[in-house]
């Protein structure tokens, strides 16, 4: 009897994500930023977002893992009128939410967390493909400009 026979082997394919999919996992990622950085911002605190780095030591060329801190910028701002308005970004490219519409009104910070959660939901059941489909194509159409064809 070989060592093989004694597995159980089966035939499987990896579930892969399509893009739509990556796309839409990477902006809830981010929403998950600002939702922690305006209860940061409530609480009176400072918010960072932590990740890994793999660097490599140059004498004796071993690789280990760092945890780094990143800045988190907020994605909004007071506008003319006192209220809190909020601008969804994918990128450097604010999205368009609505044709025309590209930011949302509050109140106050806590209104601010509960519409940044109410977002969270509508690009996690994909209510905003669409939007973010047509900003990763400007995003990727940007660094196409400058190659020689």
């Amino acid at each position: 009897m070989t060592a093989l026979a004694k597995l159980k082997l089966v035939s499987v394919t990896a579930d892969r994500k399509s893009p739509t999919v990556w796309r839409r996992n990477k902006l809830t990622g981010h929403l998950t930023h600002q939702i922690s950085l305006a209860k940061a911002a409530i609480a009176g605190d400072v918010f960072t977002a932590k990740t890994v780095k793999f660097v490599t030591d140059s004498e004796s060329g071993e690789r280990s893992s760092v945890e780094i801190s990143r800045r988190v910028k907020p994605w909004w701002f007071t506008a003319a009128n006192g209220k809190i308005a909020l601008t969804l970004k994918y990128g450097a490219k604010t999205l368009e939410i609505i044709k025309g519409k590209n930011a949302v009104e509050t109140a106050d910070m806590d209104d601010l967390i509960a519409t940044l959660e109410v977002i969270k939901t509508a690009v996690t059941a994909g209510e905003l493909d669409e939007q973010i489909d047509q900003a990763s194509r400007t995003l990727r159409a940007g660094f196409k400009k400058g190659k020689a064809k």
